[in-house]
């Protein structure tokens, strides 16, 4: 007989707890969802040049000595300029693999070695890939500093951020509002522009340089935005 009141008691709080789940929360009232964003135009600053050389021959030892000479006077080449974040040096691929005839069979061996120079001197290393005459210039790509790119972003942020508020302000006083408090906000930079490849200004470019000659480079422009979005809540 007790179990009667209980199920029923267990029955009505069921009940009662399904139709809360059903009640849909009150629509929110003033809430407003806006963004902002500010964009600037920068000169690229970085610079990155690979020299390449290729070696072929019956014997692998050989091309190998061959790519390994003209790799090691290069590097001493361009440590005599190397200057940290201006001109910093490093090996790239180094590559050594057989050769094969139409029909079958070993003929031979080739290979290839890279140099890779990059820094903010964007002069200094034209100037250094002139004076490396072991390697050709293979690729050549532009880009923006980290430097650059946190100190631009650092304004652009507060440029942003201020027109953020601003259109909250204008938002508030034309639907009626005194004012607004800010509910939630993101703030985000676009992502950083990557090397790109500078198409080589002329074919000669890509055979060696004379000692006295430069490479010719201008630096070419990238765009840096952040932009702010979120909601506010439009206050009486």
């Amino acid at each position: 007989m007790r179990s009667r009141p209980i199920a029923a008691m267990l029955a009505a709080t069921t009940a009662a707890l399904a139709g809360a789940a059903r009640a849909e929360p009150p629509p929110m009232q003033g809430v407003v969802s806006l963004s902002a964003s500010a964009t600037v135009e920068v000169t690229k600053d970085l610079l990155n040049v690979v020299l390449s050389t290729n070696k072929e021959g019956q014997d692998a030892a050989t091309v190998q000595t061959q790519l390994k000479q003209a790799l090691d006077a290069a590097l001493a080449e361009a440590r005599k300029a190397a200057k940290p974040g201006q001109i910093e040096v490093q090996t790239g691929n180094f590559s050594l693999y057989p050769r094969y005839a139409p029909k079958g069979g070993l003929t031979g061996w080739q290979g290839s070695a890279e140099l890779v120079i990059e820094g903010k001197d964007i002069s200094g290393i034209g100037a250094l890939s002139g004076r490396i005459t072991t390697m050709n210039v293979a690729r050549v790509s532009q880009g923006v500093s980290r430097e650059l790119r946190e100190k631009v972003e650092s304004d652009l942020a507060a440029q942003a951020i201020a027109r953020y508020r601003a259109k909250a302000a204008e938002y508030a006083k034309q639907f009626g509002y005194g004012g607004y408090v800010i509910r939630e906000v993101n703030v985000s930079g676009t992502d950083a522009p990557g090397l790109m490849p500078v198409p080589m200004m002329r074919a000669a470019k890509t055979m060696a340089m004379s000692a006295d000659e430069s490479l010719p480079v201008e630096a070419g422009k990238a765009q840096l935005s952040v932009s702010v979005s979120g909601s506010v809540q439009l206050t009486k």
